[in-house]
């Protein structure tokens, strides 16, 4: 059993989208991932090997603006989740 060339991989181009039969959905999901975290992972930041004291408010500033466009979109998603039951609530039951 050839296991191939195991001491250096080969390693192609980055993620494609996949073929699939709803391009456009998968053009605007890749698309809004794109818009959404552009920036590459700071790997140098998440380093397991070190103590828990030696991460910095740095290190955690540097992650958070990472994450920076899911927060974003968690925000938006848990206020429209709150104001539009509310909003409806509002037209249901103040009707003039």
């Amino acid at each position: 059993m050839e296991l191939g060339n195991i001491s250096k991989p080969t390693y192609g181009p980055g993620p494609e989208a996949p073929g699939s039969s709803t391009p456009g959905l998968v053009t605007m999901a890749h698309g809004f991932l794109r818009l959404v975290q552009p920036n590459p992972l700071p790997v140098e930041v998440i380093n397991f090997g070190q103590s828990q004291s030696e991460f910095g408010w740095e290190d955690i500033h540097e992650l958070l603006l990472y994450e920076l466009g899911f927060l974003i979109c968690a925000a938006v998603g848990v206020l429209l989740i709150i104001l539009v039951p509310l909003v409806g609530c509002c037209f249901c039951c103040c009707r003039c």
